[in-house]
């Protein structure tokens, strides 16, 4: 580097000598010609020899000179690059003290200025991140991280019980997990870049997970596992207590309306039979409910498998608007089917159908003072949807998100009055969603509502799970 900077300097000094002697020859001939006679040959030599030794003196003092300066120039670049290596290396304490005003002592300071915030921004990054594991650590639910490449890049202390192998970074994901539907999630998060959902039955012997997984920015994957083991207990144990209660109110259910009613057959007092008529309908009541409670159980169970086959959408609307056209008429109302696309779907024929009576059963008790009721389906979102709109005095906004709860109820003063059970929602849904759909409603004060759902069609269906 010194050599190199020498001869920078060198080259510039040297031609500036060269100019300055070719200038001074060049004056000398204009005085030799303006001046013949008065100097002569002798002379002209010693005033060009006296102009060469002077031109060699000023090469030499700047050869030193550039040798100086050379020294100087490389002893700081050196101080600059040897500060570089330190920081590269990952010494960021690294200090480059340079005071001045040339372009090399700016240059320095520049750079000390930026390694001393580059420091405190790493810091502050390696705070962030150990606080960041320290909170991932302490958490209960397991978090593992993946590269693109599907290689463990990061896990949390939850998570190294629940690997089926040697769990550290770098090793491919199958090694260390071996669970088929958290690898399949996987792969279809890294592909798709997409949030993607599943329960996880064999990555602890005995214990049940659901699993969220998530796109990274760098294209990799985080997935974070939570024991719902308790979770499910309970919830079976919940589904088991109602069907088993609902199952045995049925024979005294079934006693008691029989009896009521063979009563009121043979009774002629009239206040007798207005008493056993509110028997009569409060334990048909029951027993609806208790219907309902056990269709619930079942579905929510998995219990009653779905029989799915090739449906077309046409036959399922004209099902339904067979099933209640007559108690429509009843009320003054009619059902159209206002849009019938000829597309199949893969469907439990009756599972829909029943889908159809709540939400046509549901739609003509809340339809009164309109005049119809419609049906219809339409192709959205690669699926069909299926709805039932009916022109009545809509719903109030904030009872939308609650509806398909089970015993939810926007009027229940009404409701209990209609005879209803507050379970017909919560049916469809758990019916749909077996079905690897969704369901919604829409509704508009004074307009009406459309209660939908939507199941996909047998084109782009490739495979249908029913939670067992």
């Amino acid at each position: 580097m010194r050599k190199r900077l020498f001869l920078k300097l060198l080259i510039p000094i040297v031609a500036v000598v060269a100019v300055f002697t070719v200038a001074l020859e060049i004056m000398v001939r204009r005085i030799e010609i303006s001046h013949i006679g008065e100097l002569d040959r002798n002379s002209h030599y010693a005033l060009t020899k006296d102009l060469f030794e002077a031109a060699g003196v000023g090469l030499a003092v700047g050869c030193v000179i550039a040798l100086i300066g050379a020294e100087s120039v490389s002893r700081r670049l050196q101080k600059i690059v040897a500060f570089t290596e330190l920081i590269e290396s990952g010494d960021l304490s690294a200090r480059l003290p340079e005071s001045g005003s040339d372009e090399i002592s700016v240059l320095a300071m520049s750079l000390d200025k930026t390694a001393r915030q580059v420091e405190t921004n790493f810091r502050k990054l390696e705070d962030s991140r150990e606080q960041l594991e320290t909170l991932l650590n302490s958490m209960y639910d397991a978090v593992i991280a993946v590269s693109p490449r599907q290689e463990v890049a990061w896990f949390n202390g939850a998570m190294k019980p629940l690997a089926a192998g040697k769990l550290a970074f770098g090793t491919p994901l199958i090694r260390s997990v071996r669970d088929p539907d958290l690898l399949r999630v996987v792969a279809e998060v890294l592909e798709k870049r997409t949030v993607k959902s599943a329960t996880l039955y064999s990555v602890a012997p005995g214990r049940i997970f659901g699993m969220t997984s998530a796109p990274l920015p760098d294209g990799g994957a985080v997935c974070v596992l939570r024991d719902s083991t308790e979770i499910a207990r309970v919830e079976r144990t919940r589904r088991d207590f109602i069907a088993n209660v609902s199952h045995e109110l049925r024979t005294p259910l079934t006693s008691l309306l029989g009896y009521t009613e063979t009563l009121m057959d043979e009774t002629p007092d009239p206040h007798a039979r207005e008493f056993l008529e509110i028997i009569r309908r409060n334990a048909q009541r029951m027993s609806r409910l208790t219907e309902d409670l056990l269709t619930l159980a079942r579905v929510e169970s998995g219990e009653e498998r779905l029989q799915l086959t090739p449906v077309s959408a046409g036959d399922l609307l004209r099902d339904a608007e067979a099933s209640f056209s007559e108690v429509a008429k009843g009320r003054g109302l009619t059902i159209e089917i206002t849009e019938s696309p000829d597309i199949m779907v893969v469907a439990d024929r009756d599972a829909i159908h029943q889908v159809f009576t709540n939400l046509i059963d549901n739609a003509l008790k809340y339809a009164s003072g309109t005049k119809k009721i419609e049906l219809g389906a339409t192709d959205r979102f690669d699926k069909l949807e299926f709805y039932v709109r009916d022109f009545g005095q809509g719903i109030p906004s904030e009872h939308l998100p609650r509806l398909f709860e089970r015993f939810y109820r926007v009027d229940k003063a009404r409701s209990r009055e209609a005879g209803g059970t507050g379970l017909g929602l919560a049916i469809v849904k758990h019916i749909v969603l077996n079905h690897g759909g969704q369901v919604g409603v829409t509704s508009e004060l004074g307009h009406g509502s459309v209660f939908w759902f939507r199941i996909p069609m047998a084109e782009v269906r490739s495979e249908i799970t029913v939670p067992g």
